[in-house]
């Protein structure tokens, strides 16, 4: 192969970017996946870390990761399909797992689109274990209905809601405290919001909203207390926070639900979402690469 230049990525302007979305797109089109890498979330401030493979160049190869908890990484690569199998990925991936190994990461997790071919391959060879699938949502059109809870409030959540936010994320998810509390500490940004449902005086749910650019919006950690679910207050918060979020000027909003998550999918539909993508998750010890 010619003379190859492996870097780490820093500067996140949008002339910068412009060569990763070049090939994401190369790659959607070659392969015929909906390949998203998630461009919107690199910004300066951002914790993901990239690296790039470039060769007489051209950009032929990118690896991110990013850590919500300091011990298990999410990871999102690509190498031009002219390019595979050439090591490009291993080289991306030997330089990123020493980075990992330095923060004290001990696995891997890779987000792989479900009809990628190349993709699931790649998994493969690194004996990586199936974990779950996941729909990438994103709001079409608000239905219009009514509150089934009318007296249903979300508000920004201030200091005194904290215990509340890793009991109800606890309880919902099934995560250890431990874990809630340093996932909690590992993604207070800015960027992202969070909002408590109140009924009256009751808190009866959160919901979390990352904001990215002017006009969109991720919606995550979505829950309700389990001894009042089946009211209708996950509906009810979710509506009022898409309306809050259009409200602002964010006409695109996304989430995920997990396949298998059949009640949250409809009621994502039910609110105005659509699917738009389904991606493949990976697990793999960092050990194995030694």
């Amino acid at each position: 192969m010619a003379d190859y230049l492996l870097t780490q990525l820093t500067d996140f302007s949008p002339e910068a970017l412009d060569p990763i979305r070049e090939l994401e797109q190369i790659c959607r089109e070659t392969d015929g996946t909906d390949l998203r890498i998630g461009l919107d979330n690199l910004t300066a401030d951002s914790s993901d870390r990239v690296y790039l493979y470039q060769t007489e160049g051209r950009l032929i190869g990118y690896f991110s990761w990013y850590s919500v908890d300091g011990i298990e990484a999410n990871i999102s690569a690509m190498v031009h399909p002219k390019r595979r199998r050439q090591g490009v990925f291993r080289a991306l991936l030997e330089a990123a797992a020493k980075d990992m190994r330095e923060q004290g990461i001990q696995s891997c997790r890779f987000k792989v689109p479900a009809d990628s071919d190349a993709g699931q391959h790649t998994m493969e060879h690194l004996s990586a274990k199936f974990d779950k699938s996941q729909y990438a949502m994103e709001f079409q059109a608000l239905h219009r209905e009514e509150l089934r809870n009318p007296n249903l409030v979300i508000r920004p959540e201030t200091l005194e809601d904290f215990g509340f936010m890793v009991r109800c994320s606890t309880q919902a998810f099934g995560d250890s405290e431990e874990w809630t509390l340093r996932y909690f500490g590992n993604t207070r940004e800015p960027h992202r919001h969070a909002y408590i449902g109140f009924d009256g005086a009751e808190r009866v749910g959160m919901i979390r909203v990352k904001l990215l650019g002017s006009d969109t919006a991720v919606i995550h950690d979505f829950c309700v207390s389990p001894d009042i679910q089946g009211r209708g207050y996950g509906r009810d918060i979710l509506m009022q926070t898409v309306r809050l979020l259009l409200s602002e000027g964010r006409t695109r909003i996304r989430l995920s639900v997990i396949t298998e998550n059949r009640s949250a999918l409809e009621l994502y539909r039910r609110i105005g979402f659509g699917i738009v993508s389904k991606s493949d998750y990976y697990i793999c010890n960092l050990e194995v690469w030694r």
